[in-house]
C-alpha cells in the first residue's frame, strides 16, 4: 500500500512538474514574442528618397517621440523626475546620496530627445503632459531647496562633477530651444538658474571634452546677458582645439574612440552654429576645418548596412555616434556625399531601434543591445543612456537641407569598394587604422590601448573596451572568461596563476599594408611580444614573436559568435599541410588556421560574456612557450564568411607560402613577397 501511494506521489510530482515546465516554456515564448514587438517602426517608408532605409526627417522625429515616450511611461505628473529602474552591476545610485545627480541626468539627457521636438512642435504631450511644461517645472524643481531634485550651489572648493556635465548639456538644450525652455521663466527664475548653472560653468573642468560643459554653459549665458568669466571661457576654447590631432581626431585625454570623435566634433559644430560664429569667428573657423577633417576617414568606421562598431567607452551612447554627420549639410559648397552620411545615421539609429533586446521596460539597457555588464562604466545610471539622444540634435538641420534632400546611397561600398578586396585607412598622428572588407560588409578597427588596471581608476580603460587587437562591425567584443576564454586578444598565464589580457601596446609603424604593435604584460615586464597583422580580404594574418625570457602558457582568441536561432556548429578541414578549426552561427563561419608555434585550437563554448547572445562560441589557439624554443614565431589566419557558403582552398590558404628562416616572410597570391620580421 505505502509503495501504491508512492508510485502515486511519484506520478503527481512528475506530473505537476512537466505542467510547470510547459508553464515556464509557454511564458518564456511569451516573452520573446512580446519582446519582438518591442522595436521602432518605419512607419510609411520613403524609399524613393531613402532606398536603403525608407528613413526621412519625418522618421527620425517618429524615433525620437518612440523614446521619449518610453521615458514619459515613467512620469505622471509634473513633479515625478525622469527616474528609471536600476539595472544591476556597477551603475550608480549605490545609496540616496546619488539620486539628485540621477535625477539630474535624466533630465538633462532626455532633453536632448524633446528639444528638437519641441522646437517643431512647443504644444507636443505626452500622456496627457505638456512636454514643455514639464521640463519647465523640472528645471525649476533643481532651484528649489526644498525639493528632492535640488542641486545646490558648487561650493569654492568642490573640483569637477558630474552635475557639471548635465549642466553643460542642459545649456545646449537652452540653445537648442531658448522659446520654450528659458524665455518663458520669470526674471527672477533666470536669474537663479543662471547662478547656479554658472557656479559649475565658471569653475574647474577635466582635461578632456568635459570643458564644452563650461563653454556652452557660459556661451548661453553670455549670449542672454549675462557677466560671465569670459577669459576662462575662451581659455577652455583654445584647451579644446590643443586636444586636436589630425584627420578629424581629438585625442581625449588619452584614448581615441567614437567619443573622441563625435563628442569633440559635434560640440564645435555646434557651439560654433549657435554661438561661436557670432562671438568668436576666429576659434570658430578653427572647430568647422577640424570638423571638414572628419569626412575623409570617419564614416568608413561604420559598415556598408550602417552600422557601429562595438568599442571604447559609453557603449550605451550607442547612436550618438553619428551626432555629428547632420550638421555636415550646413557646410556650403563642401563636396560632401551627404546621401551617404544620413543612410549610416539612419543606419545606426535602426541598428538599435529595431533590435529586441535595445528597450528594457520602455528605456534603453546599459549595453550594446541588451543590458551587458562588462561594458558598463561605473559612472552610468539607467537615465545615462539617452546621452544617445543628442544625435537628434540633428533635427535642427532645416528640412531643406541636403543631409535630409539627397538621396541615400552607400557611398564607396556601391562602386569603389570591389568584392575579393579589402581596404585600410591609416591615420599617422592617432596611429588608428580603419579597414573595411567588401566580402562580409564589415568595419574594422584598431586603436590605441596603453592603461594600467593599477592606474585606471575607473576601471575602463584598461579593459575590454580597448584591450582588443581590433574591434569589427560584424563581431562585438567579447569579455575575458576567468577560465582563460578570450576573443580578439591575447591572455597569458601570470605569476599569480590568473589569466592576464594584453593592454599595454605601443604602435610601432604602418608598413605595406601591415601594423605594428608592441605589447608587454602589465605585471611582468619580461613577458613581451612583437605584433604584426595584415587585414585580408576575409580575415586577418597574424605573425607575432614572443620576445618573453621564460616559459608562459599563452592564448589567442578569435573573434567570437554569439548563439542565434540555431546552435553553433564546429569542424575541421585541412589545407595543405594546416588544419582549419570552423565554428558557424547560421551567420557567420569563423575559421582559426595556425601557421606557427601554436600547439593547438579550441572551441570555446561560454556563457554571460557576449553582448549579442547569453551562449556564445570562440576559437582559441593555445601554446605553452618556451623561451628556449626553436622558433618563437607565432603565427595564424583568423578567417570569416557568411554561413551556407563552401571555403575554397584559397580562402582558407589565402598566402602561397609562409617562411620562418632568417627571415620571416610570407609569398602573396599575386606574387609579391612580404618581409615581416
Amino acid at each position: 500500500m505505502k509503495l501504491k501511494r508512492l508510485s502515486v506521489s511519484v506520478l503527481v510530482l512528475i506530473v505537476t512538474s512537466v505542467w510547470i515546465f510547459s508553464c515556464e516554456e509557454k511564458k518564456a515564448v511569451v516573452e520573446q514574442e512580446d519582446r519582438s514587438k518591442n522595436v521602432f517602426d518605419v512607419v510609411n517608408p520613403d524609399f524613393e528618397i531613402s532606398p536603403y532605409t525608407g528613413m526621412t526627417r519625418q522618421h527620425w522625429k517618429d524615433a525620437a517621440l518612440y523614446l521619449l515616450e518610453g521615458a514619459f511611461s515613467y512620469v505622471d505628473d509634473l513633479d515625478d523626475p525622469m527616474k528609471f529602474p536600476k539595472l544591476p552591476g556597477k551603475s550608480y545610485p549605490h545609496d540616496e546620496n546619488s539620486v539628485p545627480t540621477e535625477k539630474l541626468e535624466g533630465l538633462c539627457r532626455t532633453l536632448f530627445v524633446a528639444a528638437p521636438l519641441l522646437k517643431d512642435d512647443p504644444e507636443l504631450t505626452i500622456g496627457g503632459l505638456g512636454v514643455a511644461e514639464y521640463y519647465r517645472h523640472q528645471i525649476l524643481n533643481l532651484l528649489d531647496s526644498t525639493d528632492a531634485s535640488y542641486i545646490p550651489h558648487r561650493r569654492e572648493e568642490q573640483g569637477p562633477t558630474q552635475i557639471l556635465v548635465e549642466f553643460g548639456a542642459l545649456g545646449m538644450s537652452l540653445f537648442v530651444a531658448p522659446d520654450i525652455l528659458w524665455e518663458p521663466l520669470s526674471q527672477q527664475d533666470k536669474d537663479k538658474l543662471a547662478a547656479t548653472m554658472l557656479s559649475y560653468g565658471d569653475g574647474p573642468t577635466v582635461p578632456s571634452n568635459w570643458k564644452f560643459f563650461n563653454i556652452f554653459v557660459l556661451s548661453f549665458f553670455k549670449g542672454q546677458g549675462y557677466d560671465v568669466n569670459e577669459d576662462l571661457l575662451v581659455e577652455y576654447l583654445h584647451k579644446s582645439l590643443e586636444h586636436y590631432r589630425a584627420d578629424g581626431w581629438y585625442n581625449d585625454a588619452p584614448a581615441y574612440d567614437y567619443y573622441s570623435m563625435w563628442a569633440f566634433q559635434l560640440y564645435g559644430s555646434m557651439w560654433s552654429e549657435v554661438f561661436g560664429n557670432q562671438y568668436y569667428p576666429e576659434i570658430s573657423a578653427k572647430f568647422l576645418s577640424n570638423f571638414e577633417d572628419m569626412v575623409d576617414n570617419y564614416p568608413y568606421l561604420f559598415s556598408e548596412h550602417g552600422e557601429m562598431i562595438m568599442f571604447g567607452r559609453s557603449i550605451s551612447y550607442r547612436m550618438g555616434s553619428i551626432a555629428p554627420f547632420p550638421f555636415m549639410g550646413q557646410l556650403d559648397g563642401k563636396d560632401i556625399n551627404l546621401g551617404w552620411l544620413r543612410r549610416i545615421s539612419s543606419g545606426v539609429l535602426l541598428q538599435f531601434l529595431q533590435n529586441p533586446a535595445f528597450m528594457k521596460d520602455g528605456v534603453p539597457t546599459l549595453g550594446f543591445y541588451d543590458h551587458f555588464e562588462p561594458a558598463v562604466q561605473n559612472y552610468s545610471c539607467r537615465g545615462s543612456v539617452y546621452w544617445m539622444g543628442k544625435a537628434f540634435l540633428g533635427l535642427l538641420i532645416p528640412e531643406d537641407s541636403p543631409f535630409w534632400t539627397a538621396q541615400e546611397n552607400n557611398g564607396p561600398w556601391e562602386k569603389e569598394f570591389e568584392k575579393g578586396q579589402v581596404y585600410n585607412k591609416f591615420q599617422d598622428i592617432s596611429n588608428l587604422l580603419i579597414t573595411d572588407y567588401p566580402n562580409i560588409g564589415a568595419s574594422e578597427v584598431r586603436i590605441w590601448c596603453h592603461e594600467k588596471v593599477a592606474d585606471d581608476w575607473q576601471k575602463f580603460r584598461s579593459t575590454e573596451n580597448y584591450n582588443r587587437l581590433s574591434y569589427n562591425s560584424a563581431f562585438p567584443w567579447q569579455a575575458d572568461g576567468p577560465d582563460g576564454e578570450v576573443a580578439m586578444n591575447y591572455l597569458i598565464k601570470n605569476a599569480k596563476e590568473e589569466w592576464e589580457a594584453f593592454r599595454l601596446y605601443t604602435f610601432r609603424k604602418y608598413e605595406e599594408e601591415i601594423y605594428y604593435r608592441d605589447v608587454v604584460l602589465e605585471t611582468d615586464g619580461s613577458i613581451k611580444m612583437q605584433l604584426a597583422e595584415m587585414p585580408l580580404p576575409n580575415g586577418i594574418l597574424r605573425v607575432d614573436r614572443n620576445l618573453s625570457n621564460r616559459a608562459i602558457d599563452m592564448r589567442l582568441g578569435h573573434y567570437a559568435l554569439p548563439k542565434l536561432d540555431q546552435e553553433i556548429t564546429s569542424s575541421t578541414q585541412t589545407v595543405r599541410e594546416y588544419e582549419a578549426s570552423i565554428i558557424d552561427n547560421g551567420e557567420y563561419q569563423l575559421a582559426m588556421i595556425p601557421l606557427s608555434g601554436w600547439d593547438s585550437v579550441e572551441v570555446v563554448t561560454s556563457r554571460g560574456l557576449n553582448p549579442a547572445s547569453h551562449q556564445s562560441t570562440v576559437l582559441n589557439a593555445v601554446s605553452s612557450y618556451s623561451f628556449d624554443s626553436d622558433s618563437n614565431i607565432y603565427a595564424v589566419l583568423m578567417l570569416w564568411k557568411r554561413s551556407g557558403e563552401a571555403w575554397t582552398k584559397e580562402e582558407l590558404m589565402p598566402v602561397k607560402e609562409f617562411r620562418v628562416e632568417e627571415e620571416v616572410s610570407f609569398l602573396m597570391p599575386d606574387g609579391s613577397r612580404k618581409v615581416i620580421y
